[in-house]
């Protein structure tokens, strides 16, 4: 459990986030999804990004002072 409170991972969510967001826009644009496939993808990169935060904000509380 511990590797999940760590920094590269904490990176990993926010850049899966921000792909999937940046993606279901790009695909959208293009036509290459259906508008629901694309807020589908663009909810599922806010919960990325979400979770990114909530890591950087535990690891905060767990470091020592």
């Amino acid at each position: 459990m511990d590797w999940l409170l760590t920094r590269e991972a904490c990176i990993t969510f926010a850049l899966a986030g921000a792909v999937l967001s940046s993606a279901a826009s790009v695909l959208r644009i293009r036509q290459a999804v259906s508008a629901k496939s694309a807020k589908l993808m663009n909810y599922a990169g806010y919960a990325a990004m979400g979770a990114s935060m909530l890591v950087f904000i535990i690891a905060g509380f767990r470091s020592p002072a």
